[in-house]
């Protein structure tokens, strides 16, 4: 859906092209996923998400 067109950007990054960014945020499992908010970290979901979590912490940060 376009629930959040013009509120966040996604970007995504391949972690075998850029192996030192993972440790610079403590990531030790693929798929993670971050939120920032400012250029800083908000919250970090690790693993296969549902949708649901997805929304809620998108919410959260959009709301911080």
């Amino acid at each position: 859906g376009r629930d959040y067109e013009g509120k966040i950007k996604v970007g995504k990054m391949n972690v075998d092209e850029h192996p030192n960014t993972p440790a610079t945020y403590g990531i030790m499992s693929i798929p993670t996923i971050m939120l920032f908010k400012g250029g800083k970290p908000l919250d970090t979901l690790i693993g296969v998400q549902t949708k649901e979590n997805f929304k809620k912490s998108i919410d959260a940060a959009l709301s911080s």
